[in-house]
């Protein structure tokens, strides 16, 4: 259990800082350096870690039995400053899940690079090449799980952006000034659905079972 959460947090640092790097990233190749003025184009996690929504958040959820959930700094994105607000936001906010189901393929690769390797990755007398495959299984989860989060259709996060294409340009920089504050919005959905279907359990299950099939083929 200690192994399993040493991966955990380790997968999610790195899944989370390149997610928001890439945010950052596509942002300043398409005009808004705003990311870049602040020093977040970092690979350097503690640039992007929140006290509150990565480290106490998650730790209070799980110590009153509720599905670990948390969030990074948000890297700052002024979208006025982009070539072309309605288009290059949208792409800005796909970075993130794409990023993350990149990584998550990249998982699926060493996964079955190993399987060829020692034949069965899960019963391999090669106790290195066991823990190897056993932090990208974990790798390859957060980052799905990462990727399905951040594509629900809620402001702020990245799958509202298929809302803003659909939100008329006169009323586009109220949406953007809402969508800025709107995380509020997303924590007590989370609460609420946690005591109930506890939908942060089943994002994770359906992940693990779809990764499994992908780089285990089990």
């Amino acid at each position: 259990m200690a192994t399993e959460t040493i991966y955990m947090v380790l997968a999610s640092i790195i899944a989370i800082t390149l997610h928001e790097c890439s945010h950052g990233y596509v942002a300043n190749y398409f005009g808004d350096p705003t990311a870049k003025e602040q020093g977040r184009l970092t690979l350097n996690p503690l640039a992007h870690i929140d006290p509150f929504g990565t480290i106490l958040l998650p730790l209070m959820l799980r110590l009153v039995g509720l599905p670990a959930f948390g969030f990074a700094k948000p890297v700052p994105v002024n979208v006025s400053r982009l070539r072309n607000i309605r288009n290059h936001s949208f792409l800005v906010s796909m970075a993130g899940p794409a990023t993350n189901i990149l990584l998550s393929v990249f998982a699926v690769g060493v996964c079955r690079l190993i399987r060829v390797v020692s034949n069965d990755v899960t019963a391999s007398s090669n106790g290195f090449v066991t823990e190897v495959a056993y932090f990208f299984v974990i790798f390859g989860l957060v980052n799905v799980s990462l990727a399905i989060f951040n594509m629900l259709p809620i402001p702020p996060l990245d799958g509202s952006a298929l809302i803003e294409r659909l939100v008329p340009k006169r009323h586009l920089a109220t949406y953007f000034a809402f969508r800025q504050r709107a995380l509020p919005i997303v924590l007590i959905l989370f609460l609420v659905n946690s005591f109930t279907l506890h939908l942060g359990s089943g994002i994770y299950t359906w992940a693990f079972e779809l990764f499994s099939k992908l780089a285990l083929g089990s």
